[in-house]
């Protein structure tokens, strides 16, 4: 079992020609409203790999067609509640080469109380992976309860702030990074005192540390053309750490989620674009 404490947002997606620099004002070509979210990315990404996922989080009064989304994908939206304010959302702007810029309102997301991740975990067994990012509040809180249950901590550093990943630290089990959160990282702390970082370094594939051994495993990324990299990285995170929930080395784990990512990439959106696990063997299997 997955508990996802997680990010629900509604994104907003604008594609362009190009991103508007400082001061210029643009027309966009197309837009777009999407579930998304970090946290709703990676729970949905987590289920489509074939995990089953319990969803942490909160909702404004305006979010049931959020809820009703999470659910039809497949995750257990039960400890979903609503806040008395609006849900969080995303404005993002994509370019004719797929990169985008983002402008996050958390909203409810910033909502979440302790009582509600105790009560989340009540069920939670030793063995059972709590899947965060920092797109919520109560990290500390709910990474604390999961190890003194005896679950295994996959904390998604974005979007990356140090104080918040010291203060998760002493409880993690796997600390994902990208290539730029993991220089940051590193520049703050002498000690990255975690036992795995999975390091994602885009186009040159996921880097696998094992802090006290030091030995890593490098997996490369598959060469596709992108148009939308929105929600990539959450897709890669997803199915990560559903693939070493259910059971996959680490090196085979990170291949799965490479080939996710690399069709993910490859559709326009962000939990919508994100495949399923027979896609994903179907690739793989057309890359042997």
């Amino acid at each position: 079992m997955i508990y996802s404490l997680g990010s629900i947002n509604a994104d907003h997606f604008y594609r362009l020609s190009h991103l508007p620099t400082p001061g210029e004002t643009l027309a966009v070509e197309t837009c777009t409203r999407m579930l998304g979210g970090k946290g709703a990315n990676q729970s949905i990404a987590a289920v489509r790999a074939g995990a089953r996922v319990v969803h942490i989080g909160a909702l404004g009064p305006d979010g049931n067609w959020m809820r009703d989304a999470l659910a039809d994908a497949g995750v257990d939206v039960t400890h979903v509640t609503e806040a008395g304010t609006a849900s969080g959302h995303a404005i993002v702007m994509v370019d004719a080469s797929g990169e985008n810029t983002i402008v996050i309102h958390p909203g409810a997301n910033r909502a979440l109380n302790p009582s509600q991740i105790e009560d989340a975990l009540r069920d939670a067994r030793p063995g059972d992976w709590l899947l965060m990012q920092n797109e919520t509040n109560c990290q500390g809180e709910a990474a604390r309860i999961a190890r003194s249950q005896g679950l295994q901590v996959a904390y998604s550093a974005a979007p990356f702030d140090v104080d918040t990943v010291r203060a998760v630290m002493p409880f993690v089990s796997l600390l994902i990074l990208n290539a730029v959160e993991d220089a940051q990282l590193l520049q703050e702390l002498s000690v990255v005192d975690v036992p795995i970082r999975l390091v994602t370094r885009g186009a040159k594939g996921a880097e696998w540390v094992d802090e006290k051994s030091g030995k890593a495993v490098l997996v490369p990324a598959f060469r596709v053309p992108a148009i939308d990299t929105t929600g990539a990285g959450d897709c890669f995170a997803g199915y990560a750490v559903a693939g070493l929930a259910t059971g996959f080395a680490p090196a085979q784990a990170l291949r799965r989620a490479s080939a996710a990512a690399a069709l993910q990439v490859q559709r326009p959106g962000a939990s919508e674009a994100i495949p399923t696990a027979a896609e994903v063997d179907a690739f793989l299997n057309a890359h042997d």
